[in-house]
């Protein structure tokens, strides 16, 4: 399985994660559109944390990490409303969607 990124068939893992990361816009817009996501500016944003968040660390947080520290961005953040952004589990679909490859372990940071 790959997805078609302008015009470039693009490796994935059997769960369908990039292998290496793709930090264009299309790349979320066609991931998103295969897992049955209407993007809105929420999702960007959360995209947004967690790709600087890979960037930073070399890896993405755990969802306890990611509810900790996008909340400290965005106020009023709770558990639902990345549920509803990211029905699958916020921090791997989040991950799957930005364009990163998939969360290594249970743990994360």
């Amino acid at each position: 399985m790959g997805y078609h990124i302008n015009g470039v068939e693009l490796e994935t893992d059997a769960e369908g994660y990039l292998l290496e990361p793709d930090y264009s816009e299309e790349a979320v817009r066609v991931i998103a559109a295969a897992d049955g996501i209407v993007l809105t500016d929420e999702h960007w944003e959360v995209i947004g944390y967690m790709r600087d968040q890979y960037r930073e660390h070399g890896h993405t947080p755990n969802f306890r990490n990611m509810l900790k520290g996008y909340s400290e961005i965005r106020q009023g953040v709770d558990s639902k409303y990345l549920y509803d952004l990211f029905p699958l589990g916020p921090a791997k679909q989040a991950a799957k969607v930005a364009g990163l490859p998939q969360p290594l372990g249970k743990g994360g940071y």
